[in-house]
């Protein structure tokens, strides 16, 4: 799918057959046909990033400089309102006043951003304009998904760790927690691809040659305040990361002393039963000289020591403070 957006354009959905509008400043290719990425091409004259180029990791093939046009390829974060955050490449490529978007899928920013697009012009009025305003969107969004981000690991810290001492988490409780640790640490893992592949982009673009011409000054500024915010999402995701790893750490303990509380309660019984074992044992040998067992008094004795056998270990752990 192939729109154009820009001060005569609408974001229209432009044809394999048709032409693109010269007043458009930012060409958005949706997995684009062989054919809009010729019409593009034609109107650009150079040739738009393949898949396969895009999903390229090396910074010489994401960040370059050819043929007068500026070719930048940005992970960016999509799927978490599905549950399944991942992080898919997007490329941009900055060229004789048009921006050009290549890409697979429509991050929530995106969508947001080419809405915008359609009733505030100002903000496709320039191609370097429409580029930066984009990536305003998608750190905004990193910074959104972040605070939803730090407010579920706030929920996790109370659940694993109540205030009420007479109330004990269960193993599924705990096994449910650290699921969500798991989807937590998966979408501040996607976050923080993005957030450095986007820091690494504005750095570039930062650093090009056409942002130091005249009236570039506020797209400098702009760029340089979107890179602050940029370092600082890397520095608090990096923060998430360690309370995650600590609230991992303290509900794998949570865990380990359930479970030794529970192989705790089998020596007890073992420690208990294991006495009265071995004395019903005993009178049940059969022995021709046990003179107890013709006595009246032989049955009433041997209950009794099975009991006292039970309860003298108990008193015994108890007053040591074992139990």
């Amino acid at each position: 799918m192939l729109r154009a957006y820009g001060p005569d354009c609408d974001g229209s959905v432009i044809t394999s057959t048709g032409e693109i509008p010269a007043g458009a400043t930012w060409i958005d290719l949706e997995e684009p046909t062989r054919e809009e990425e010729m019409l593009v091409e034609q109107s650009l004259g150079f040739s738009v990033p393949t898949r396969d180029d895009m999903v390229e990791i090396e910074p010489s093939s994401r960040l370059f400089e050819r043929d007068g046009a500026l070719v930048m390829t940005v992970s960016v974060l999509f799927g978490v309102q599905e549950g399944q955050p991942q992080s898919e490449p997007i490329s941009f490529v900055l060229k004789e006043g048009k921006l050009v978007t290549v890409r697979y899928v429509t991050p929530k920013p995106w969508l947001a951003f080419s809405r915008e697009a359609r009733v505030e012009l100002g903000l496709v009025k320039d191609s370097t304009t429409a580029l930066t305003r984009l990536l305003d969107a998608i750190v905004d969004r990193l910074a959104d998904e972040l605070e939803a981000a730090g407010a579920e690991i706030e929920g996790l810290s109370r659940d694993t760790f109540r205030s009420n001492d007479y109330e004990r988490i269960s193993t599924k409780e705990l096994e449910a927690v650290l699921r969500r640790i798991g989807q937590v640490q998966t979408l501040i893992a996607k976050i923080r691809i993005t957030a450095v592949s986007t820091a690494r982009a504005l750095g570039f673009l930062a650093a090009s040659d056409r942002l130091h011409g005249p009236g570039c000054e506020r797209t400098r500024e702009l760029i340089s305040s979107l890179s602050t915010d940029v370092s600082a999402l890397i520095d608090h995701s990096a923060f998430l990361s360690g309370q995650l790893t600590f609230l991992l750490d303290a509900s794998l303990g949570l865990i380990s002393i359930e479970q030794n509380a529970a192989m705790k309660l089998f020596s007890w019984m073992a420690v208990v039963f294991l006495p009265p074992t071995l004395i019903a044992g005993i009178f049940g040998m059969n022995f021709v000289h046990m003179p107890e067992l013709d006595e009246v008094w032989g049955y009433p004795m041997s209950l009794g020591l099975m009991l006292v056998s039970a309860v003298l270990p108990l008193w015994i752990l108890k007053r040591r403070g074992w139990i």
